[in-house]
């Protein structure tokens, strides 16, 4: 038996839930979601406030899929009722952020301006020019957007210099000793 499938997803009472065979609609105060759901495997019910995830068959395979779409709903439950938020830090001499229109610009130290086009459903925010916060309804999308703005300049561990999200650890080396 799945641990995780088996805990039934508390719905918020702000969220709709409409469950259809291969699907589930959720709307909430941050935005609309729609999951496909593997219904060949699963039996999905919502009452009383409470999204349940059952297997049509105990069989090895229905127990992974089982957790996994579990998780899945549970994801898209809290986005589209609280939603996602990261916060990222630029550590640097000269490292900066602004927005212009649908694009991110960073001055990371290059000898040239990185446009990063943002994505649809991500909202992205500029706090002090080297803050930047990221938010969204769907987790997955949020993680892609702040990994690929991480990509451009990752934390080297001698100077930590970079781009780092908040509570983020990076063990400093110590440099060439004489």
């Amino acid at each position: 038996m799945s641990k995780i499938g088996k805990k039934n997803i508390v719905v918020p009472s702000d969220v709709k839930v409409q469950v259809n065979e291969s699907q589930i609609l959720l709307e909430g105060p941050k935005g609309k979601k729609a999951l496909n759901i593997n219904n060949e495997y699963l039996k999905i019910t919502f009452s009383d406030g409470k999204i349940s995830v059952v297997p049509k068959d105990p069989k090895k395979q229905n127990k992974i899929i089982w957790g996994l779409q579990r998780s899945l709903i549970n994801n898209a439950v809290i986005g589209v009722g609280k939603g996602y938020e990261e916060k990222l830090k630029l550590n640097g001499v000269g490292f900066r952020a602004n927005l212009k229109g649908k694009q991110l610009q960073l001055q990371l130290g290059f000898s040239h301006d990185i446009l990063y086009d943002i994505p649809e459903g991500i909202t992205i925010k500029v706090d002090k020019q080297t803050t930047i916060i990221i938010s969204g309804v769907d987790k997955e999308l949020v993680g892609k957007t702040v990994a690929d703005i991480k990509f451009f300049k990752p934390v080297e561990p001698y100077k930590q210099k970079g781009i780092t999200s908040e509570g983020q650890f990076v063990l400093k080396k110590e440099g060439k000793k004489k």
